[in-house]
């Protein structure tokens, strides 16, 4: 596939001290490029916006915590319409692409980058590719237009259909140039933005004015950098469901357990964040968490300690956590799916047996419930929030794709939309730091032990602020730059 981390890092220094980490532009690697004011100043739907135009001095800055002998640190481009297009209406020819799992949201994501450059930009011509990345060279495309995505919205999945692996860069970018697109949307988690800039680079090699623009997803909340990815807060919110019918369940009847297994293959935010929005589970268990069972201290000892005081209990586990131990026990080999990602064994149904076997032997009975919504979670519609999100996503980048703008994905950093170089998207993983207030906020509502022996968590406090380029305004790693 060639190497994601291949992609030029423009950085640009600011006059006041900070460090501007810039997206590509068409005007880096191609010559004479005409311009166009921008379509926008026409339309009547803002002719009441005070300012039509984001400046093109506007940055967003990374951290806005910092101590009074901080430098000013890391920029990004701020997100947003310019004066000038680098594409006249009738040129452009799109294409929509969604790779990876489904995520609420996504139909909401399509819907809105066809609206915003048919409505804003007066677009007409808007592909989908069918299945993911291996659509543009072995499916077919469909037609998109305001009037045949006008409810898509309301559906859960994609309606372009979605697969992993089956990304060929020279074959893509030749069916790109076969078919004259000039705009591609790609939508999809680190995974689909390390194949997004293998192809922004192929693009770039062959001189090809075409914009390649990612919108993050990841339902597990895992993409860096960004405040947060869509589809999440609709996450949260369903498993409540599930939590809710555990508790239920839990407390029903005499030494009741309800287990809830939540999405996180690598992180734990759904299961952080739905814990502590119910208030009904004793303990959340995450990958970034290591817990033990048997002895003082561990998970048997705390759940029978939780019966003897309320009766009952709800655990919620992250579907990553505890693979370690379950390999153990198994003796099981790693294996990938086709995004090379690790392919986990059930750890809820693993530790229900587990469980239902400890205090078995221990002649407590004990009624313990399992619940797996997972599928459930990920394949309904978005809730509102994450509907309004889904708009700015797709606005940003529409924007962003119509300046000239390349090789970047849109989102918010500390509550701005930004547009962020692929590398810093795909460079690592989002995940709990549990050396933070917010997991020591989760132990103050669950009531559990941390499970944590202090060699964990010196290795956590090590892991909490890990190298991003930047460290009291040096670069700490190198970076190439155009």
């Amino acid at each position: 596939m060639g190497n994601p981390n291949d992609t030029h890092t423009k950085l640009v220094p600011g006059a006041a001290g900070f460090l501007l980490q810039d997206v590509p532009h068409f005007t880096d690697y191609l010559d004479h490029l005409p311009s166009y004011p921008n379509p926008l100043q026409n339309n009547p739907a803002y002719s009441v916006v005070e300012q039509y135009f984001v400046d093109e001095d506007d940055t967003v800055t990374e951290k806005i915590v910092v101590h009074k002998e901080s430098a000013r640190g890391v920029h990004f481009r701020r997100a947003g319409p310019r004066q000038k297009v680098y594409f006249k209406s009738d040129d452009v020819n799109a294409c929509i692409v969604t790779c990876g799992g489904l995520c609420p949201g996504l139909n909401t994501v399509i819907r809105e980058i066809v609206c915003g450059l048919y409505h804003m930009y007066g677009v007409r011509k808007v592909l989908g590719i069918d299945g993911g990345y291996r659509g543009f060279y072995a499916k077919n495309t469909m037609t998109l237009t305001p009037k045949f995505v006008d409810d898509i919205h309301k559906r859960g999945g994609t309606i372009l259909g979605t697969s992993r692996g089956g990304h060929d860069s020279v074959k893509i970018v030749d069916r790109i140039q076969d078919r004259g697109i000039n705009q591609v949307y790609i939508i999809g988690g680190d995974g689909t933005h390390k194949g997004a800039a293998v192809i922004f680079e192929e693009i770039r090699r062959r001189g090809l004015k075409v914009a390649v623009a990612g919108i993050p997803k990841t339902i597990d909340n895992d993409i860096p950098v960004i405040d947060k990815s869509f589809g999440f807060d609709t996450a949260v919110e369903e498993a409540q469901r599930a939590i809710k019918a555990a508790h239920v369940e839990s407390e029903s009847i005499g030494n009741g357990i309800g287990l809830v297994k939540l999405m996180g293959h690598y992180c734990g935010f759904i299961a952080m964040y739905a814990t502590l929005a119910s208030r009904d589970v004793d303990c959340c268990l995450i990958p970034e968490s290591p817990f033990y069972l048997e002895g003082k201290g561990g998970l048997y000892e705390y759940i029978g300690k939780r019966l003897k005081q309320n009766g009952h209990m709800v655990i919620v586990i992250a579907e990553g956590a505890g693979q370690e131990l379950l390999s153990e026990s198994l003796q099981s080999v790693d294996q990938q799916d086709a995004s090379g990602n690790k392919l986990l064994q059930d750890v809820g149904l693993w530790i229900s047996h587990k469980i239902k076997e400890h205090f078995a032997k221990k002649k407590m009975p004990i009624n313990l419930k399992y619940i797996d919504p997972t599928y459930m979670i990920r394949a309904i519609p978005s809730i509102a929030s994450d509907n309004v999100y889904c708009t700015l996503l797709a606005h940003g980048a529409v924007h962003g794709a119509m300046a000239g703008y390349t090789g970047f994905t849109v989102g918010p950093v500390n509550g701005r939309h930004a547009y962020i170089p692929f590398n810093r998207i795909i460079e690592k993983q989002n995940k709990v730091v549990i050396t933070d207030r917010m997991w020591a906020r989760l132990l103050s509502s669950t009531n559990q032990p941390s499970f944590l022996k202090p060699r964990d968590i010196a290795e956590a406090k090590k892991e909490k602020y890990p190298a991003n380029g930047i460290l009291d305004g040096k670069i700490v790693k190198t970076l190439s730059m155009n």
